[in-house]
């Protein structure tokens, strides 16, 4: 898609960062607008992936304690989703470099760090559609929340603030690879190992020791552990478990604090190394 048209008055009076930042918002929400397609992977397959778990898999999957599957199963799938935001961002931002909108972005008084924010920003709402899907999804299914509004509202939350530190991993591979194929083709060898490799779709109980380790000191395991305690859709922690299961919350809090703080300076040294002259 070619960049929009900008006012060429904005040359002799740039708007500010936060403006700057909007616009960017604005073009990406144009562009999925004029392309629908592009939400297939925030609506179909999150679809596909609640039935075929919940019908397919879950009669075969026993939960501690007891309790529903499905219930157990929606906080993950949502936190798969949100993982994936930064497949979405890194594929966007390698897109706009290969087609030359970022070049031409060069050109104008635009902020750079606007382009990366609107970008991620734009990302995040993508993926909160899915997160709206699969809520809805979950609902018909047999899916419920039994805590209070304001637990439910933070657990929402952490799905957005966890999903805003993976953006910024997502930014750093899309600056750092030099084709879409190259991002696909990484990012999915990556993501799809670290959101099995938890307890979002099995317990971690029954894995072997040092698979249980890795498994629950995963930062997806903290975000979906975080999700059901505070949605009341499974049991807690036991007392062997990791410490990050212990006190998921805190762990999510500060996974995507940590993920935000490493990533976020590689992210914009590696965006300003691949568009620079």
């Amino acid at each position: 898609m070619s960049a929009p048209a900008i006012d060429p008055r904005l040359a002799i009076n740039p708007p500010s960062v936060w403006r700057q930042t909007a616009i960017m918002v604005q073009r990406s929400m144009i562009h999925t607008k004029r392309m629908p397609e592009m939400l297939s992977d925030v609506t179909v397959q999150p679809i596909m992936f609640v039935v075929l778990f919940a019908f397919v898999f879950g009669p075969a999957m026993p939960i501690p304690g007891g309790g529903s599957y499905r219930e157990y199963l929606l906080p993950g799938i949502m936190g798969q989703t949100i993982v994936f935001t930064a497949f979405i961002v890194a594929n966007g931002i390698t897109a706009d470099v290969d087609k030359g909108i970022v070049d031409r972005f060069r050109s104008l008084p635009i902020n750079r760090t606007s382009y990366l924010v609107g970008r991620a920003i734009a990302s995040l709402m993508h993926s909160s559609i899915g997160i709206v899907v699969m809520a809805l999804t979950g609902l018909v299914i047999g899916w419920r929340i039994h805590n209070s509004f304001p637990e439910a509202v933070l657990a929402f939350a952490l799905v957005l603030v966890f999903g805003f530190g993976m953006i910024w991993f997502g930014i750093l591979i899309g600056s750092w690879l030099k084709s879409v194929e190259a991002v696909n083709g990484f990012m999915f060898t990556l993501l799809f190992p670290l959101t099995f490799l938890s307890n979002a779709f099995v317990p971690t109980d029954p894995m072997a020791t040092w698979l249980r380790t890795i498994a629950e000191w995963n930062p997806v395991s903290s975000l979906v552990q975080a999700m059901r305690q505070l949605w009341g859709n499974g049991p807690h922690a036991p007392d062997s478990a990791a410490l990050p299961l212990q006190h998921p919350i805190l762990a999510t809090i500060l996974w995507s604090v940590a993920l935000t703080a490493v990533f976020a300076p590689f992210a914009l040294r590696a965006f300003r190394r691949r568009t620079a002259d």
